[in-house]
């Protein structure tokens, strides 16, 4: 089917990343608002780009391919499936060293995405466009993922040297700006979590003051809010590392940051939190940007080269409901059990997964078609914990020229009420509860009750409504990886028996490699790589 599939793709050329300066002058960009917005649209674009590093590998379709991939690292995503999953390296710790294709594609999308975001700064420099605000936006937006993901954290499955003896504690990735020259970038270490964290609040102070000048035309370019929620992501980052490293003091401050810019986020957005009848829409749940609650997404159209493709893009891997793409070969997406299990019954998320038979909620999940016998529709027996949550554009589960031209969330600010609860527990839980108690009594249901009072506890709390509340946005990984906590897939597990492992703390894969070729032409990384953490856990 693969085969076939890939024969009848229609792949288009990449996009172009910048307006050719040899044509256009710094000059016309700056005084063009035309000129300005090719720059701008080119970034959002980076969220669908199609076979960044190869067309040969189904996963090589942008930014949510690299969501699912985060998410697949953890305990609460599964993907049961024939031979069909394009994802297994990452679900089952395999291939996951320098010199595999999965590190590849990962440092090859991001090097993409930034250097889009480097002609775009490097070509509006000295102007004060909103667009040059947008551009920091998205460059701060890639450089905390990306730094995130590389940067080498402790773990239990092995020390902090890599095999050449070298200590890669808290490095993150080179640093490439508009300024970088090749000399420099052919011999470019990797920054420290302080350079990097430096760096990135550097870029995220220019926006904040520049894109307020800009008026965005949709949710497919940050604002303001989505600058203080990237700041919030990134004082939590760093909050976690000082505190991690004993700056106690330190870490209490930047927690409080963290909860003001979080605050800051929900202040300037316009929307509310996602309600009952949104989230559980058959025709509009988690498929457009003009649900309310979301901050920032990404969009595509029938023209677009993920969409015509049929099965290389978000709503084929996603859309559990669809019949076209990998869905309809049924490597379903499903959550983990054992966080299903922790839902409460009166929370109406629970309904974005199929509930066991006999279990309470079985029935009242709400199908796009229900009825099983009828013919336009492939399903109506979908495994236990199945997800829903991601509906098909416009709710059409058979043509994929529809169904795949959808769009899914960046940011929303739901985030941004459980950043703020978490941020104020690190220094007063009851501060921390009282804030979760409001999110959740105000906007999921009214029973629910956070009466724990230690820092942890309260701490652990958000967590897991985080898992709940984010689940399959790509975000949970990096809460598992800041707050050193193991993923479990043995107990009550519905994953794969290759994925049934069990950590001590954070996982080893979730320090990422940096490719080889990278290693290859940048002479200062040759020793400088994380150690390679495939096949570092036995299945149980």
């Amino acid at each position: 089917m693969v085969a076939a599939c890939a024969g009848s793709m229609t792949l288009g050329s990449c996009i172009q990343e910048t307006v050719p300066t040899s044509t256009i002058t710094d000059d016309v960009l700056k005084s063009s608002s035309k000129a300005s917005e090719a720059l701008v649209w080119a970034m959002p674009a980076s969220f669908n780009s199609l076979a960044t590093y190869s067309s040969d590998f189904h996963y090589d379709w942008g930014y949510g391919s690299i969501m699912h991939i985060r998410d697949v690292m953890t305990a609460d995503q599964c993907v049961v499936s024939s031979g069909y999953n394009w994802y297994t390296s990452w679900s089952e710790d395999n291939k996951l060293g320098p010199r595999y294709v999965s590190s590849f594609f990962l440092w090859a999308y991001y090097w993409k995405a930034i250097s889009n975001t480097n002609n775009a700064i490097g070509a509006l420099k000295g102007s004060e466009l909103g667009t040059l605000g947008v551009a920091h936006a998205f460059r701060a937006l890639f450089y905390l993922d990306a730094a995130r993901m590389y940067e080498y954290l402790p773990n239990n499955a092995h020390d902090n040297k890599n095999e050449d003896g070298v200590d890669v504690s808290y490095l993150t990735m080179p640093i490439v700006t508009e300024d970088t020259p090749e000399s420099v970038a052919t011999n470019n270490p990797r920054a420290t979590h302080e350079e990097m964290y430096k760096f990135i609040l550097s870029d995220l102070k220019e926006a904040e003051r520049l894109i307020v000048k800009y008026n965005r035309s949709n949710k497919t370019v940050p604002d303001l809010a989505c600058v203080y929620g990237l700041q919030a992501r990134l004082y939590m980052w760093n909050a976690g590392y000082l505190e991690e490293t004993g700056k106690t003091a330190e870490a209490a401050a930047e927690y409080t940051n963290a909860k003001n810019a979080a605050r800051n986020a929900i202040n300037n957005h316009a929307g509310s939190p996602t309600t009952q009848d949104q989230w559980l829409s058959t025709t509009n749940g988690f498929n457009n940007l003009s649900i309310p609650s979301w901050m920032w997404g990404s969009s595509t159209t029938a023209d677009d080269d993920v969409v015509q493709t049929g099965i290389v893009n978000w709503a084929s891997w996603m859309c559990n409901e669809a019949t076209f793409g990998y869905a309809a070969a049924e490597p379903f997406t499903m959550i983990g059990s054992d966080l299903y299990d922790k839902i409460s019954d009166e929370d109406f998320r629970k309904l974005s997964f199929i509930a066991p038979a006999g279990s309470p909620l079985a029935g009242q999940e709400p199908l796009i078609v229900s009825d099983p016998n009828d013919p336009s529709y492939m399903r109506g027996d979908f495994p236990d914990y199945t997800a829903i949550k991601f509906r098909p554009g416009s709710g059409d589960v058979k043509e994929s020229k529809v169904g795949a031209a959808c769009a899914f969330p960046v940011m929303r600010v739901e985030e941004m009420y459980l950043t703020e609860a978490e941020a104020a527990a690190h220094v007063d839980p009851a501060e921390g509860a009282s804030l979760l108690n409001t999110f959740m009594q105000s906007y999921r249901y009214a029973s629910y009750n956070c009466v724990k009072s230690t820092v942890q506890s309260v701490v652990d709390e958000v967590f897991l409504q985080k898992r709940i509340e984010l689940w399959g946005e790509g975000l949970l990984f990096f809460d598992y990886k800041r707050l050193n906590k193991s993923v479990d897939r043995t107990v009550n597990s519905n994953c794969a028996a290759t994925e049934r492992f069990k950590t001590d703390g954070r996982p080893m894969w979730m320090n990422f490699c940096i490719s080889s070729n990278e290693t290859q032409n940048n002479k200062a990384l040759t020793t400088q790589n994380n150690p390679d953490p495939s096949n570092a856990y036995v299945a149980q």
